[in-house]
């Protein structure tokens, strides 16, 4: 199993999907193990940070939490916006809310802004949450990709991906507690030590987001850690044409391909046998949300439909190379968790 900061490698026996739902284990408090399919997939959960009508509190994403950790889910993933189409909670501050909740259950976020939010004050929330969830933590990056979230802030969208190069390194070097500092064009950290210091040494893993293309994963092997993928901007094709580019520049770097992590985020899921039901999912909940057309939301391989639909587009990304899937039910959130672990995972076949 893989953990924070740790190099992944393949455990001596894998956990089946089919073997989970056939005769699924249970603790002596009533939880499942490790939610896991063949070779080794881990699956993880988005906090349901936007308001999708049916309103937010507490206790409810704490009931969700709990329900992921008992379900045998690995992760517990917040996103990140300012603004939005819709209510969204603050990432970070929903992730500290939910830590209790969340046993041993690895923290992400996926991603977080620290151009929007600067580097330093990121990394002390982020240096934080490290410390008070015992190293649990992957920090997940990106630039954003709303022009809304920069305007709300007062910085050009146009400099983003320099700015978001420079918030990295310095993200890094203030996560590390580097004395020397950064010093950039856009950030300076020079005489900034945070304290205290994460748990993880030299500090938590840092994976970058990236859609896929060949500057992205030519950054995300040059500054990151991991790989952190978006669900609905890739297809199973594209996703194992990325992992072997991203093989090739982790090389070229002089890093090792076989011990950089890598996940597909984002995944929207409604698991649903009626089709009404899934077809205005994509034309009244996401097409609108996501600014994407319901045409080319239904060629998407979204897990939005049949349990069987599901099942054979959650296939497709683990034969093309997912080991790490990150689902985000869009209603009756603990209750798609159940029917994603019994009806979905069970039906992923075993590998060769």
């Amino acid at each position: 199993m893989w953990a924070p900061g740790r190099p992944t490698r393949t455990p001596p026996s894998i956990t089946l999907a089919s073997d989970l739902m056939v005769s699924p284990a249970r603790r002596h408090d009533g939880s499942f193990q490790a939610m896991t399919a063949d070779q080794d997939v881990e699956f993880g959960v988005h906090l349901p940070l936007i308001d999708l009508g049916t309103g937010q509190s507490l206790a409810a994403l704490k009931a969700y939490v709990r329900a992921a950790a008992r379900l045998g889910y690995r992760y517990v993933c917040a996103n990140d916006h300012l603004v939005f189409g819709r209510p969204w909670l603050d990432g970070p501050t929903a992730l500290t809310a939910v830590m209790e909740e969340s046993r041993d259950m690895t923290l992400a976020t996926t991603a977080g802004l620290p151009v929007l939010r600067g580097p330093v004050q990121l990394a002390k929330t982020l240096g934080t949450i490290d410390v008070l969830s015992g190293g649990r933590l992957v920090v997940g990056v990106g630039p954003g990709s709303s022009a809304d979230d920069y305007a709300a802030v007062g910085i050009r969208f146009q400099e983003r991906w320099r700015r978001f190069d420079e918030a990295l390194a310095a993200l890094r070097v203030l996560l590390h507690g580097e004395p020397a500092g950064f010093e950039g064009e856009f950030y300076s950290t020079r005489d900034v030590m945070l304290e205290p210091r994460p748990v993880q040494r030299p500090g938590p893993p840092i994976w970058v987001a990236s859609w896929g293309s060949p500057v992205g994963l030519r950054r995300v092997a040059r500054l990151g850690d991991g790989w952190l993928a978006s669900a609905y901007n890739t297809t199973p094709a594209r996703f194992r044409e990325g992992l072997d580019r991203l093989a090739e520049e982790l090389r070229r770097v002089g890093k090792a391909p076989a011990s950089f992590p890598s996940a597909i985020a984002t995944t929207w899921l409604h698991i649903t046998e009626d089709k009404g039901v899934a077809e205005r999912t994509l034309e009244d909940v996401l097409a609108p949300m996501l600014h994407r057309t319901a045409v080319a939301l239904r060629s998407a391989p979204l897990l939005i439909g049949p349990a069987e639909v599901c099942a054979e587009r959650l296939t497709a990304f683990v034969e093309a190379g997912a080991r790490r899937i990150f689902v985000w039910p869009l209603v009756d959130e603990a209750r798609q968790l159940e029917l994603f672990r019994e009806r979905v995972t069970s039906l992923v076949p075993r590998q060769p």
